[in-house]
């Protein structure tokens, strides 16, 4: 079984949308990609650092969902990174109230001893010198390495994210960062100018619009399953991200054709994230619910047509 490393925030959110608001709750990219691929019983590892105000509760709460916690480092003088954002209507647009570094402004991650093979590398939204660091640490060449960034990382640090993407095989982004990234407007276009700068595959997101798959001129499209209500968008696509790389590894199959699957379990797992504030739904979530939506994606998705 391949074993999955996760390197991302461990953290505090604050959120209001229009369905309400919270206080200080649990979230943070590595949180919500390690509750995902619990999904999988596969064995994840999760790199992180948090302050010695986060409560010890919450790392119970992963390990009892198989989570491997021992990469997460708690300096017990430090505050945990805390960021607050207020969703608009469409809940597809949001404004960051509040972002607070802490104890991630000077994170050096490091990881654990059993973690260096692991099979399947996870590099969440984090700078790109970090995640690079990660990959030095690895002892041998993982079988797949997926990296995440976002629009920040492209404004003030893009000759470092070019450098680390020579080195990943897949990049998961959104379609307004994959146009910032490529500079091209069409997506299939900016696939292409994005692989060239090393990704194998090129996974775009495009959140209740579902995600694209490229691969050397090959393309998948899967839906996002259509939701009466959406309370929470936060996480959705750290959850796609868990989902993606949990069933990769579950399989041990890293074809396009199993891409494929794999893409469509990170949409339907993304679909519960949703469904309640932080990552209440990921931590409440049966096996039955999640077979049950995965029939929902099958019908949603399969016809039969007569090509003449």
């Amino acid at each position: 079984m391949s074993k999955l490393l996760a390197v991302g925030t461990v953290a505090f959110d604050a959120i209001e949308t229009p369905f309400g608001k919270t206080d200080k709750i649990l979230g943070g990219s590595g949180t919500f990609v390690g509750l995902a691929a619990s999904q999988f019983g596969i064995e994840t590892g999760v790199v992180s650092v948090v302050g010695g105000d986060f409560p010890q509760s919450y790392l119970d709460m992963m390990n009892s969902k198989g989570i491997n916690t021992d990469g997460i480092e708690v300096i017990e003088d430090g505050k945990t990174f805390f960021w607050s954002g207020k969703y608009h209507n469409d809940m597809n647009s949001r404004d960051t109230l509040i972002t607070e570094l802490n104890v991630l402004e000077n994170f050096q991650p490091v990881v654990p001893d059993n973690f260096q093979v692991a099979g399947i590398v996870m590099l969440g939204n984090l700078h790109p010198l970090v995640q690079a660091s990660v990959l030095d640490q690895m002892t041998t060449k993982p079988k797949l390495i997926v990296l995440d960034t976002m629009n920040f990382w492209m404004d003030i640090a893009l000759d470092d994210l070019q450098t680390v993407l020579k080195r990943v095989d897949v990049i998961t982004i959104n379609d307004e960062e994959a146009r910032q990234l490529s500079g091209e407007y069409s997506l299939v276009n900016a696939a292409k100018k994005i692989h060239a700068m090393g990704p194998q595959y090129v996974v775009i997101k495009k959140g209740e619009h579902g995600a694209l798959l490229f691969n050397e001129g090959k393309m998948f499209f899967a839906p996002a399953l259509p939701l009466a209500e959406v309370f929470d968008p936060t996480g959705a696509g750290d959850t796609f991200a868990g989902g993606f790389c949990g069933y990769l590894a579950k399989t041990e199959n890293i074809s396009f054709e199993n891409m494929k699957n794999a893409i469509i379990y990170g949409s339907n797992l993304a679909s519960f994230c949703v469904e309640k504030f932080g990552t209440e739904r990921m931590q409440n979530l049966k096996k039955e619910e999640v077979e049950r939506r995965l029939q929902a994606f099958k019908e949603l998705t399969q016809f039969d047509i007569k090509l003449s």
